[in-house]
């Protein structure tokens, strides 16, 4: 079964890590544009970080997350990383990771049209 599943959330206080993992049940071929994406309580998904590998690599964050954050996938390219440092309170939020075959693009992070999703997996950061 192809599917994404995250792990790694839990409730943190500020100022705290967390490192998040989505295992990818198949290995991940071709050009790709693997991210994460949160949703806060009553509000839309939002990008947070992607990946980007075709004929080299590139790495997105949102503007909130930059210098906090860092994203990586291992060797094997079937698992990626959301290390997350100085955690906030306006981080909370379930976190999901996703795929889409191709660019990530100038509409990174706007664009949460994604071919494949995990679960998600819940981070809360309390003051």
């Amino acid at each position: 079964q192809v599917r994404l599943v995250e792990s790694g959330g839990g409730s943190v206080q500020a100022g705290g890590s967390l490192r998040l993992s989505c295992a990818a049940s198949f290995y991940i071929a071709g050009t790709y544009c693997m991210g994460w994406l949160r949703q806060a309580p009553g509000k839309g998904r939002e990008g947070v970080a992607a990946f980007y590998r075709g004929g080299g690599t590139l790495t997105y964050f949102a503007d909130s997350v930059k210098g906090r954050f860092t994203i990586s996938l291992d060797n094997a390219k079937t698992t990626l990383y959301l290390q997350m440092n100085s955690l906030k309170p306006e981080d909370t939020g379930a976190y999901y990771c996703a795929i889409r075959w191709g660019q990530c693009g100038d509409t990174w992070p706007e664009d949460t049209s994604y071919a494949l999703w995990g679960q998600g997996t819940q981070v809360t950061v309390s003051s």
